[in-house]
């Protein structure tokens, strides 16, 4: 029989983990229902159309061995997006904002930053979002092609364009509170390109533990093509325009009742003029912004690029569908897949595709606002902003579509995931930089109010003036030196694909 003593411990025990749990679930319940959305709104970016066209080719001529690499290029992903989410929760500036501050108004040789790194800056920003805007509208033309047999090309480019009207009926995702509604849209189009991959690689032979072991590094990365692939991975996954609206959302206040007071800006040029966000807001979501990354990028991105990848290697490369020698079309799959695993099936595919290539679409149109407003000051209407972006998209994606007609349009969207691949470099530098600065990410606080950001790794530095101590939220040396590393990493590849280029050898 148990003493009395021992009872009561049980019984003490069983109160302190009730409570605990009931803790863990309100702050699950808070975190779905205030902070869900940026992360999802992200993750879209990485495994947009142009994802496809690389995941195809590369599961099609290496089977399952480039897996490794998505898995790599997820969590460089992964690694920026948090840093990019870090710089706007502490800061309350996104980053286009951010280069602009650091690079307008220098005190010594101002016109030679301006017009040498700024303006140089912003149009590499530019070009990526153009870039990828185009891939997207390739993209859901194709999807509408092969739903609709009859229309051609430049039909589902016209089409598409038409989405832009869905982000005006749903205000500014970019002002003030949150518009859930946005968040909502692109996750039902995220969940339906999630389910539509999931049904179809269940009808599909599969050999799970080899797909398994394409984690694993190989040296097949080396061979011929392998790295060219590979370096299209990346820049089809680590997007730098999802940097620039990944940190733009996370300045929004998504706890408090009413919308949150922004300082004006364009008073402010340099970073030594303004103030980051308060304490309290910092430490009320910076947690809950990086777990929402993290959850969504792996839970989401890397899953559903993994699952294309295993797709075209179980058709073309060990299956019906080729030998895998020659890279896989986004055609070639929707007809492997209706002729060897039936019409349903295909559908999915086409609805899945369509999807990812709409919300892309989506967000690319939102990014382009941010970039410009950042790094020029350019504040139009939105209606004015989103139509030009859609407009300079349109008229190439026009143009490629009548001239190339289906032949040649998946080559187009590997070529342009290695472009964005190339400008990722010139965008994550400043990204790593600024994270890594002390004096851009410390946030300042009453002493007496500091005890309690001990627990969200923020370091606490005494200050002498005004009763106050500053808390720094930089990057440590590890973090910056893993950021240095991603960044080498990309341009060395980056580097390896402009010589291959240049001598021809690049397939």
């Amino acid at each position: 029989m148990p003493t009395h003593s021992e009872t009561a411990s049980t019984a003490e025990s069983q109160k302190h983990w009730s409570s605990r749990l009931k803790t863990t679930g309100l702050t699950i319940y808070h975190h779905f229902r205030k902070h869900t959305g940026v992360g999802i709104v992200c993750a879209v970016a990485y495994f947009d159309p142009g994802n496809w066209g690389v995941d195809l080719q590369a599961g099609s001529q290496f089977g399952y061995k480039l897996l490794f690499v998505v898995l790599l290029a997820g969590l460089f992903a992964v690694f920026l997006q948090v840093l990019a989410s870090r710089l706007g929760c502490v800061t309350g500036l996104d980053l286009a904002s951010h280069c602009r501050l650091l690079l307008h108004d220098r005190p010594k040789h101002t016109k030679l930053w301006r017009w040498l790194a700024l303006y140089p800056l912003y149009l590499l920003a530019e070009v990526a979002i153009i870039s990828t805007d185009l891939a997207e509208l390739l993209g859901s033309a194709i999807a509408l092609c092969m739903l609709f047999p009859a229309l051609e090309l430049w039909h589902g480019v016209l089409l598409t364009g038409f989405d832009v009207l869905i982000i005006l009926a749903m205000g500014d995702p970019l002002r003030g509170k949150p518009v859930r509604m946005f968040e909502f849209l692109i996750a039902g189009m995220v969940l339906a390109v999630l389910i539509c991959m999931a049904i179809i690689i269940s009808k599909v032979d599969v050999d799970w533990a080899e797909a398994f072991h394409g984690y694993v590094p190989s040296k097949y990365i080396f061979q011929s093509g392998g790295l060219y692939t590979s370096v299209g991975i990346i820049g089809a996954t680590v997007m730098p325009h999802s940097l620039f609206l990944g940190s733009a959302l996370a300045t929004q206040d998504r706890i408090s009742a009413l919308p949150p007071t922004q300082p004006e800006e364009k008073l402010v040029k340099t970073h030594a003029d303004r103030l980051n966000r308060p304490l309290p807001f910092v430490t009320a979501h910076l947690k809950h912004g990086i777990f929402d990354i993290v959850a969504s990028l792996l839970g989401f991105a890397v899953l559903i690029n993994s699952l294309i990848l295993i797709l075209a290697a179980a058709v073309f490369f060990y299956g019906h569908g080729g030998s895998g020698k020659d890279a896989a079309s986004l055609f070639d799959a929707y007809d492997v897949i209706r002729d060897f695993v039936g019409k349903p099936a295909a559908t999915l595919f086409a609805l899945a595709l369509l999807a990812a290539g709409q919300s892309s679409s989506l967000i690319a149109t939102v990014a382009g606002q941010a970039v410009s407003e950042g790094f020029l000051q350019w504040r139009v209407s939105p209606i004015l902003r989103r139509f030009l972006t859609r407009l300079i998209a349109i008229i190439p994606s026009m143009v490629v579509a009548i001239a190339a007609g289906r032949k040649g349009v998946d080559d187009l969207l590997v070529i342009s995931q290695v472009v964005l691949s190339i400008v990722l470099p010139f965008i994550t530098f400043p990204l790593i930089f600024l994270t890594s600065s002390k004096s851009i990410m410390s946030v300042r606080h009453p002493a007496e109010r500091i005890e309690p950001v001990n627990d969200d790794g923020g370091a606490v530095r005494n200050d002498a003036e005004g009763g106050e101590k500053t808390v720094d939220f930089s990057s440590g040396i590890i973090t910056t030196s893993v950021g240095a590393a991603i960044w080498l990493v990309v341009m060395s590849a980056n580097m390896y694909v402009i010589v291959s280029l240049a001598m021809g050898t690049a397939t």
